[in-house]
């Protein structure tokens, strides 16, 4: 039986407008539900909603469990008398309002941070009984990440601004005595991060409520490795490649191939996937249910590494001198299958594919992804231009790592010629038809050939709805500066916008809740 198809939009929350410098868990996450449901949408992707790492990633995170207390949103917290009016006006002696179309995450960082301090205050102070019954019963609830994670940011603040690995010894070990002690000389510290979790998962667990009773269901992403400065690192040594003060000794990367002559040297480490295994995948299966707590599907990161991976001795400088090692293959996918009976999993697999990642998706029946820019360019074979796609597909105009289809269309890539180039357009204009067209039309003529397709599930981030250009791009790979900062302005989505792509959403078959 042919399964429905289905499209939604890609944005992240904290992508989303507010008037606290940055997308959060408040208004206008429901007003965005609002809009899927309107444009007769079934579907918000999002990032990780982890803590951020190095350079504001959502792929660097110190907890690969934790939510990001950047998403909390205040107003909520108002309602809770947890802090005062006037603190919302409080930006930390800067009372400049926020940009309202890019994150600056040190000073948002800084004013949440002083906001929710002001709030576990007040909860220490005057919760009642009842309220921190349903706290201390929560932390009970997530006891098995939550406690290594607040101990590992209470260390931080500790030690700042220096790597686990040069703790003191009976820390980095994890003494079970010496992490007693972090805990009883740390108590305010530790509880306010468990405080913050606490108020995460309450205004997450609304969201997501709202969003399924109104038919939408939400797709997370969960990236395959995890953070070397990380909770989930630290409190799990055992199941990682490490040295014995817990230096990595082998760390991830790709190999080189057209884009990069000596590879990426990602640097995570890399699981001891014996040793993983012996504990019966316990906490991959931990890992997969938390982030299914919090979302309805899921985009697994990086799915060629579970089948082989490219290993990179620590030492070296760039991923040139690595090897591919065998993943753990079905093997892991059967344990989670055995758990949680269906696996909803969108496999990334992008990229050289080989037989063997195929039949592994084949195997469980997870869907991969088709990228339009990569299909039109020639980085993906012609079998994923619109005509051709299959139907266990999920297709994009872009993801999160493109430009935008507008600045894709308009920008020359420096690494190709101005004839190859136009080359591309030329394919483009033809599989689009995009003779005669203007450039606003471009991104909805993209949109409009994926709805057209067989692919069972097509995705389109906001800013191909909004025809918006480069400066609207999320991430750029590769680079350091200016990614995770694009921000949804008020109002900017129009209702000849949610008009159209309602009407296309109709016409193609879509609009039928999964």
């Amino acid at each position: 039986m042919r399964k429905a198809k289905t499209s939604g939009i890609l944005l992240h929350i904290t992508s989303l407008p507010s008037d606290f410098g940055i997308g959060d868990l408040g208004k206008n996450a429901f007003e965005f539900v609002d809009f899927l449901s309107e444009s007769g949408q079934s579907l918000w992707q999002i990032l990780p909603t982890v803590p951020i790492g190095s350079g504001f990633s959502p792929y660097m995170s110190p907890s690969t469990f934790a939510g990001n207390p950047l998403l909390i949103c205040p107003e909520k917290v108002l309602d809770m008398d947890l802090i005062r009016s006037e603190d919302l006006g409080d930006h930390s002696g800067n009372e400049q309002p926020f940009e309202n179309d890019r994150v600056d995450y040190r000073r948002v960082a800084t004013f949440k941070k002083n906001l929710l301090q002001k709030a576990f205050s007040t909860f220490e102070r005057d919760a009642g009984g009842e309220d921190r019954s349903r706290f201390e019963a929560w932390c009970v609830k997530e006891n098995t990440w939550l406690d290594d994670y607040a101990l590992f940011e209470t260390l931080k603040s500790v030690f700042p601004g220096r790597s686990w690995t040069s703790w003191s010894m009976d820390l980095v070990k994890r003494d079970k005595d010496a992490l007693e002690r972090t805990r009883d000389e740390h108590a305010l510290e530790y509880n306010r991060i468990r405080f913050e979790q606490f108020l995460f998962a309450q205004q997450w667990e609304a969201l997501r409520s709202y969003a399924n009773s109104n038919g939408i269901s939400l797709v997370g992403d969960l990236p395959i490795y995890v953070a070397q400065e990380s909770a989930d690192v630290w409190s799990n040594r055992e199941l990682f490649q490490l040295g014995h003060l817990g230096q990595p000794v082998v760390v991830a990367g790709v190999p080189p191939d057209y884009f990069s002559e000596t590879g990426q040297y990602w640097g995570n480490p890399i699981y001891d996937w014996e040793a993983v295994k012996q504990t019966g995948y316990d906490w991959w299966i931990r890992r997969l249910g938390c982030v299914l707590n919090l979302v309805d599907l899921v985009r697994l990161d990086h799915f060629r590494g579970f089948e082989a991976y490219w290993e990179v001795p620590a030492s070296e400088d760039t991923a040139i001198n690595g090897r591919w090692v065998k993943g753990p293959g079905s093997d892991l996918f059967r344990a989670l299958k055995t758990h949680f009976g269906t696996i909803p999993i969108i496999a990334e697999n992008l990229g050289v594919m080989t037989e063997e990642v195929a039949a592994l998706m084949t195997e469980f029946d997870f869907p991969g992804m088709a990228i339009l820019q990569f299909a039109l360019d020639g980085e993906m074979g012609r079998e994923y231009l619109p005509r051709n796609l299959k139907e266990d597909l999920v297709a994009y105009t872009g993801t999160h790592d493109n430009d935008t289809f507008l600045g894709w269309w308009q920008n020359r890539d420096e690494e190709r010629d101005l004839l190859e180039m136009n080359q591309i357009r030329a394919f483009a204009s033809m599989h689009l038809k995009l003779e005669g067209q203007p450039e606003s039309e471009i991104p909805w003529k993209g949109i409009e050939a994926l709805m057209a397709s067989d692919a069972r599930t097509v995705i389109v981030p906001i800013q191909d709805v909004l025809g918006l250009p480069t400066h609207a791009r999320m991430n750029t790979p590769g680079t350091s500066e200016g990614n995770w900062e694009w921000r949804l302005k008020r109002g900017q989505i129009q209702s000849e916008q949610i008009h159209r792509l309602r009407e296309l959403t109709s016409t193609y078959g879509r609009n039928v809740t999964p």
